[in-house]
């Protein structure tokens, strides 16, 4: 593979981002970026790092894998020569260590004053836990969101990693990158961005809080109304063991779904709280009734809001993201298109996910780095 700029698709065709890789929310944001049309060039640790490469990792598509001894002050000349004409910078190692590489907001300001330098962590760059180790769980723990989650009383549930890494973190990245980089266009001068998981998940939260401090809110799992303390938003198994999810939250919409189950007669009213119990007991037997299928048929299509739950490895044949083409066959994987859309730039996919160091010499004479094999020759850039 050859590597030349400026071939994105997207909005983001001709921004310019360095990527020192990392884990998680950093990758799956340039991913984002990658995906809109930006040229991102990921510059990794030789040999790659746990649960950050290889070359089914969806995270890190769309974008050339470099490899550089960070250690090396000639790696660290690398990475400052293509800050040089850079837009963004994203990193997401503990606070201070990009500043020992010789590679923090200073050093790259030196050389580029309009880069706007991404930083993304899970803590944030300041507070006493900010040199701590943790991971997703952790972070949302604190805010009160992981506290809430589920609909068991006894126990919370964490929905793997995506409220923290992706929801609070990853995407509150790409909206500060993003935003600071429209200033920088005004102003000429760059920032740094601090993209803490604990801050963006207290944003994505504020409905709840808003609701806490109304009153409106118990903290008690499976007693409000989007946590399944209400029987009209909550999931029902189907007669093959499947489930269905049912959110008829607005008047009209409960009415229509009462009225699909045949159940309008003796189903207790909306509003009828004492009798919810009796609801969901209704709701319960009639969906055993059938099975998915039959009652994806009946229901798909309708103002009851209600929708069948697949597995991901059905996802991408379900008849509307067919349509849409949510997903798409690319490189031998099936993955998600990029999103979200736009009428006149429309995003499209470019590469598939690489080795470590697989494009080394090819992105980094492209970026435009002198003397690239004796780089390679000394072992300051490795060549997969």
């Amino acid at each position: 593979m050859s590597v030349t700029l400026g071939q994105g698709t997207g909005p983001l065709r001709g921004v310019k981002v360095v990527e020192i890789a990392g884990i998680g929310p950093g990758p799956h944001a340039c991913m984002l970026l990658a995906d809109l049309g930006a040229d991102v060039i990921r510059v990794e640790r030789p040999g790659g790092q746990m649960l950050a490469g290889g070359t089914t990792m969806l995270l890190n598509r769309g974008r050339p894998s470099v490899a550089l001894d960070l250690k090396s002050p000639e790696a660290t000349q690398v990475v400052l020569d293509l800050v040089k004409d850079a837009d963004i910078l994203i990193e997401g190692m503990r606070p201070g260590v990009t500043e020992r590489l010789g590679i923090g907001p200073e050093d790259c300001h030196a050389v580029n004053p309009r880069l706007v330098y991404g930083r993304m962590t899970g803590w944030g760059q300041t507070g006493p836990l900010a040199q701590s180790a943790g991971h997703d769980m952790n972070y949302i723990a604190i805010t009160g969101t992981l506290f809430g989650l589920g609909q068991d009383p006894a126990r919370p549930h964490f929905p793997s990693n995506l409220v923290g890494d992706f929801g609070g973190g990853s995407t509150y990245l790409v909206i500060g990158v993003l935003a600071a980089l429209l200033e920088a266009k005004i102003s000429g001068q760059g920032q740094v961005v601090d993209a803490a998981i604990v801050d963006g998940t207290a944003s994505l939260n504020a409905m709840t809080n808003a609701w806490l401090a109304g009153g409106g809110y118990q903290e008690v799992r499976g007693a409000n109304m989007l946590d399944g303390g209400v029987p009209f938003y909550d999931i029902y198994e189907t007669s093959d063991a499947k489930h269905m999810s049912v959110g008829a939250l607005e008047p009209q919409f409960f009415d229509q779904l009462v009225t699909i189950l045949g159940v309008k007669e003796t189903c207790p009213g909306q509003a009828d709280l004492g009798q919810y119990d009796e609801m969901r007991r209704i709701f319960t037997e009639t969906f055993a009734t059938k099975t998915q299928a039959e009652w994806v048929e009946i229901f798909e299509g309708t103002d009851a809001c209600v929708a069948g739950i697949v597995p991901m490895s059905e996802a991408a044949g379900h008849p509307h993201l067919v349509a849409r083409g949510t997903f798409v066959e690319k490189d031998g994987m099936v993955q998600p298109a990029p999103a979200p859309r736009f009428s006149r730039t429309d995003a499209t996919l470019s590469t598939p996910p690489p080795a470590t160091g697989e494009h080394t010499r090819d992105a980094l004479t492209a970026w435009g780095i002198a003397d690239v094999d004796d780089l390679i020759a000394r072992g300051v850039a490795v060549q997969a």
